[in-house]
């Protein structure tokens, strides 16, 4: 099978990490808000990224959703991913991040976040692996060790999960099993 050609100081990065956060509006969803006439909030996840949470997990990866809008939709989505770390409404990122990863006795090192704004940044630039979809926002680029081929909303969340699936070695099992866990 083949893999895209990845940076070999991303690979290096990747294959240390422990736990991954994730923001959620514009990283794990295109960024829109859309509410209809009664005020309920309405997303699009992509599937694929749903089950690239689901492997990373399967792998030992812990997942998290650092959001700072609290939404009843995102909370729904990730207890359906069955995500632990739901961390929705959280305006301080960086400290959950480091919260979590002292919980677990990692250092930031060992820890990756998919950001694509400002509200992203400083949790980006402290930890040992920033990724950021296809279509971030220039200000964050210059804190990004990858960008994923993918845009937000279309894939680019699952893109960051295979980046750490591949360069622990997790693939070629994934493959000979042939269906997810």
């Amino acid at each position: 099978m083949t893999m895209p050609a990845y940076p070999a100081d991303v690979l290096e990065r990747a294959a240390r990490i422990r736990l991954i956060g994730f923001d959620v509006d514009g990283t794990l969803t295109d960024g829109g808000l859309q509410f209809d006439s009664d005020g309920r909030e309405h997303k699009r996840f992509h599937v694929q990224d749903g089950l690239g949470l689901v492997l990373l997990r399967h792998a030992g990866i812990e997942v998290a959703l650092v959001s700072a809008r609290r939404s009843e939709v995102t909370l729904a989505r990730g207890r359906e991913l069955k995500v632990a770390r739901l961390h929705i409404g959280e305006r301080g990122k960086l400290e959950c991040m480091r919260g979590i990863a002292a919980e677990m006795g990692i250092g930031m090192d060992q820890a990756a976040f998919m950001g694509d704004d400002l509200p992203d940044l400083a949790t980006m630039r402290a930890v040992g692996l920033a990724i950021a979809p296809a279509n971030a926002h220039p200000w964050v680029l210059p804190a990004t060790h990858w960008v994923t081929p993918q845009r937000a909303g279309d894939g680019a969340a699952r893109n960051a999960c295979d980046l750490l699936l591949h360069a622990q070695g997790r693939i070629d099992a994934l493959l000979e099993h042939g269906e997810h866990p």
